[in-house]
This record gives structure tokens, sequence and C-alpha cells, in this order.
């Protein structure tokens, strides 16, 4: 070890002389070189001290013997990790986007719930992220679409609107599903990732309605992003949601992604699980996600809240922090906003995020109008500090896995780019997290979310740093559209 530290800082020595005596050369100044990391990817399972030569967006070469020129950056006693790529991020604005990379995110997706328009919310983001983005098309937004026929020129407000609407409670007719259809076709042939579903907020939709655009999905070969119905509906059993979507999913050959699986079973999570994994030995291609806390968030104007028992003190205002009665949830309730919903065991949450087969996913809450739940800001960092340095309750390597290569495989099918993500491997795209492992945690609270990440060094975008020495890096927006496969040229 002590010699391979030596040659390492020999190696710097050379390099720092090359670029003095260089300096200039167009050639050195695109080749960036991260020097001496600890290499960890999932993928191939390396895990060893490796340079990391960086061209044109691209990882050149992972070496132990690389020529050190160009721009070098010392990256001893730091892990050299892909970059964290997050399903569930609703936080899809540049306010959000520099929480999330300072957690060393660097590809968040909104697919749960997603958006309509979608050609229209993928020109909005171009040219204005930090990170990389892609999104589904929204079975609730494109729904309200068919109902109400509003206008869509302010894609957060009509999304947003179609939370609240009367028409979620509706169902729809065959004339109304026959539009919804073609809605949300239109949306996968301008290139979203899937179809999204919030099943909980549109308890209008029927059985048949799902059903049918499951067989939509299936006949595109593009996934389902799925919040599950509100239990509520079907008796009380935490259970029956999942058999809704798995049969669903079994019937018609789609594939389907079962989002925050700990809020949507709480303690039925080791049965959900049991009948998830059941079906994927049997040929369903169904995966699912988590995000590492025991409290969730959601809009206060939505259908979940149509008849709430869940007790006012388990409510908190995300805005301000404090609790809520019956006569602050009713005024919130007409005003409208986001509220935290607190309630779940830990010793279930850790069991959860433990699981190999579940993908860390935020369903982080967008900072665009102040603060939200802290998990847009530290969900990552508190699993590798929190769960993986302090508990022990899983190795540094799974935890990476679930955070990069599972959510790129996820997606590889509908978007093919996705291969070249979640890994650190030549020919990867250069999206990589670069942190210490001893440090890193998460300091975003439930009263004071608007708070970066601690530990993560830098954090690169197609090799861009958008994080680097451990601030946010003003004036660059390198993030690109996600496409999915079904996007049908101009």
């Amino acid at each position: 070890m002590l010699a391979h530290i030596m040659l390492n800082l020999a190696k710097r020595m050379l390099a720092t002389l090359t670029i003095l005596l260089c300096c200039g050369a167009p050639a050195l100044a695109e080749r960036l070189v991260l020097a001496g990391g600890r290499v960890m990817d999932p993928e191939t399972g390396l895990d060893d001290v490796r340079d990391v030569v960086i061209e044109d967006g691209r990882i050149t070469a992972i070496s132990q013997d690389e020529e050190l020129q160009g721009t070098v950056v010392d990256v001893s006693g730091l892990v050299v990790a892909p970059g964290f790529i997050d399903l569930h991020a609703h936080g899809q604005d540049m306010v959000s986007n520099r929480f999330q990379a300072a957690d060393g995110v660097t590809t968040a997706m909104d697919l749960e719930i997603g958006f309509y328009p979608i050609a229209a919310w993928y020109a909005l983001r171009q040219g204005d992220a930090l990170i990389h983005y892609g999104a589904t098309v929204s079975h609730p937004a494109a729904r309200y679409k068919v109902f109400t026929d509003a206008d869509t020129e302010d894609l957060w407000e009509f999304r947003k609107d179609a939370f609240g609407s009367p028409t979620a409670r509706e169902s729809a007719s065959a004339e109304q599903t026959e539009r919804l259809l073609g809605l949300l076709e239109e949306g996968l042939r301008e290139g979203a990732l899937g179809i999204g579903f919030g099943i909980t907020y549109t308890p209008g939709a029927t059985h048949a309605e799902i059903f049918h655009c499951f067989q939509l999905a299936a006949e595109l070969e593009a996934p389902t992003f799925v919040h599950m119905r509100a239990s509520s509906a079907l008796g009380g059993d935490k259970l029956a949601p999942i058999q809704e979507v798995l049969s669903n999913a079994a019937a018609t050959g789609s594939a389907l992604h079962i989002v925050h699986i700990n809020s949507s079973t709480n303690e039925s999570v080791r049965d959900a699980m049991e009948m998830i994994r059941a079906a994927r030995a049997n040929g369903v291609d169904v995966t699912t996600e988590a995000y590492p806390y025991t409290a969730g968030s959601t809009l206060i104007e939505s259908a979940i809240f149509d008849d709430w028992s869940g007790g006012y003190g388990n409510l908190q205002w995300a805005a301000t922090g404090e609790r809520l009665t019956e006569e602050t949830f009713r005024k919130y309730r007409e005003q409208g906003g986001m509220v935290i919903i607190h309630g779940r065991r830990e010793t279930t949450n850790e069991w959860i995020t433990q699981q190999p087969d579940i993908i860390l996913a935020s369903d982080g809450i967008s900072f665009r109008n102040g603060p939200a739940h802290p998990r847009g800001a530290g969900c990552y960092s508190r699993v590798l500090g929190h769960y993986v340095r302090e508990r022990g309750a899983l190795d540094l390597m799974t935890a990476l896995r679930k955070m990069t290569l599972l959510p790129a495989q996820r997606l590889e099918a509908i978007a093919p780019q996705m291969k070249r993500k979640g890994r650190v491997q030549v020919d990867a795209d250069a999206d990589l997290t670069i942190f210490d492992p001893e440090t890193i945690l998460d300091r975003a609270t439930y009263t004071d979310s608007m708070q970066y990440a601690a530990g993560i060094h830098h954090v690169l975008v197609a090799g861009t740093f958008v994080v680097r020495d451990g601030e946010i890096v003003e004036g660059v927006a390198p993030g690109q559209p996600v496409w999915g496969r079904h996007r049908e040229s101009n």
C-alpha cells in the first residue's frame, strides 16, 4: 500500500510538471484525470485505487498506470462512484437541481406522476438543467385534460390542478377513456419514458381504465410507474393494491415499477416484497423503490386526504414546520400546499433500506417554492452516511448498486442511453460522484430542509463539474434530456 501511495505521489508530481511545461495545449485542456481515488463500479465489482480519465464527456480510461496529462484532480481517499440516478424526483427545476447535485445525483427523473404535454415539458427544461432529466407522460394530468380541456400553458399549475380537481373523483366514459389512451400514446411518441400513474390521486379511475392503460403500455413496450390505489378503496388491505397492479402487469405483459413501497405498504412490506419477488421469479417484469425516511409528503388538497383518519398531529406543514390541528388542517386543505406525513416505524424503514433489490429513489418534492420534505436534499447521503457507515445496515457496494446500476437498468429498454450511465467503465458517460465515505451525511431536516449534504466533494455531469470541492459550480447547465425510444422526429 505504501508503495502504491508513493507511486501516486510521483505520478501527480510528474503531472504538475507536465501541466506547467505544456500550459495552453488544447489537447491537455480537454483531458481530465481523477487521480488516485477508490473506484467502485457496481456492475463489474471493481473496487480498487485507480485513475479515471475523462474526455468529451465520456470515460476513456481506468488505469493504475495512467499518464497523468491534462487537468489532474487528486481524489485520493475519496470514492469515485457512478452518479446517482433518481427515478422519482418531483424537483424538476434549477433550484431543486442544486440540492440534488449536492446530494450526488446526476440524473433526476419524474416517473411517478410525470407531465402532460410531454414535449412542452422537455422543451421547458432544455438548457436550464444542472443535471440530466426525464419524465413519463402523466396519467393524472392527461386525464384532467380529457375531463376539462383546461389550458396547459403553465405545466406546473396544470399538474397541481389535476390533483385538486373534482374530476379526479369521477369515472371516465368509454369515449373519455379512448381519448385518454390517445393522449398517453401521443406522450410516448413525444419521448416519454413510460406512463406515470398516481392511482390513489385519481380514485375515479376504474380498474378497467387502469387495465386499458397497461395494455397500451404493453403494446408500445413502455414501462408503467405506479403509485398504487389507496388501500382504503379496497377494503383496507395493504396488499390488495399490489395485487391489482401485479395482475395488470401479468395479464398484459407490461413492465411495472411500483413507487415508494415503504409508504404504500407500511408494515405489510415484507409480504409485499414476497409477492413482488414471486411475480418476478415467474416472469413478471416488476421492480420497486423506497426512500429512507419514516415520513412521506404530498399535496394536502389531494384525494388522499378526503377521508383522513391518520391523526392531525402526524401532519406537518412543510412551509413552517408546524404540526397540524383539525382547525389548521381544514385551513391548509382549502389553501393547498405540501404537507409532511409522519407515523412509520424506523425498524421497518431500516429493513426496507437494507434490501438489495429495492431501488433507492427520493420522491423529493420541489424546493422552487421554499421548504419541503428533506428527502429532496439528503436521500442519498443519508443512506451512505447513516445506514452504511453509522448503522452498518448494508455494505457500500450494495448501497451504490441500489442508487446507480439498478435504476439505470430499469430504464435501458425504453431509454438505451441509460446503458452508459450507472457505471464507472470505459465508454460510460462521465456522470460521476466523488465523496468521502467517512464524512458523507445528510443535513436536511423536517424543520430545516434546504440544507446541502456533507461529504460530497465533486459531482460531474457529462464530464462537467457541477459540484467542485464541495461547492455548487455557478453558470453551468450540462444536464441533457433522457428520451424514450419512441420519440418521433419532427
